[in-house]
C-alpha cells in the first residue's frame, strides 16, 4: 500500500462540512491507509484555516490523537532540500508546506500526495519525476 502524504486542503475540507470539497475529501479518507503522514507546516496551515472559518480545531487534534494523522518530517535533517525546492520553484512561489511535502515524497518513494493544490502537477520529485497525486483535478 502506498504511503499517503496529506496536504492542507483535503484536511480542512474533511473537517469542514460546508466546504465544497468536503464530500470528495470524506470519500478519499475512506480509502486512506490507517496512518496518513504529513508535516508540521501542513498542520499549522490547517489549524490556522480551521480557526479562521470559526471551526473547532479540536477535530484536527482528534485525527492526530486517533493515529490517523501523523507528522513525520524532520526539518532539521531536511532543511537544505526544502530550501533548494523553494528556490527552484520561487517563481510560483512554492509554500514551505508544499516544499516539505515534495521532500517527503522523495523520502517515501512509494507515496501519493493527497491535495487540492494544482501546483503539485508542476512540482517534481528528484527534479524530474512526477508526483503521484490523489486530487480531484
Amino acid at each position: 500500500m502506498k504511503v499517503w502524504l496529506a496536504d492542507t486542503g483535503p484536511l480542512v475540507a474533511l473537517l469542514t462540512a460546508n466546504e465544497s470539497m468536503h464530500p470528495w475529501s470524506v470519500e478519499q479518507a475512506k480509502s486512506a491507509p490507517a496512518i496518513v503522514l504529513t508535516c508540521d507546516a501542513v498542520i499549522t496551515e490547517s489549524l490556522f484555516l480551521l480557526k479562521r472559518v470559526g471551526h473547532d480545531t479540536g477535530t484536527l487534534f482528534a485525527l492526530i490523537e486517533s493515529g490517523f494523522l501523523r507528522s513525520d518530517f524532520d526539518l532539521h535533517a531536511e532543511y537544505r532540500a526544502v530550501r533548494d525546492l523553494m528556490r527552484r520553484y520561487r517563481e510560483m512561489p512554492m509554500s514551505f508546506a508544499d516544499a516539505c511535502l515534495v521532500r517527503m515524497s522523495e523520502i517515501h518513494g512509494d507515496s501519493v500526495v493527497w491535495t487540492l493544490d494544482r501546483d503539485f502537477h508542476v512540482y517534481r520529485r528528484h527534479r524530474h519525476q512526477t508526483i503521484s497525486l490523489i486530487t480531484p483535478f
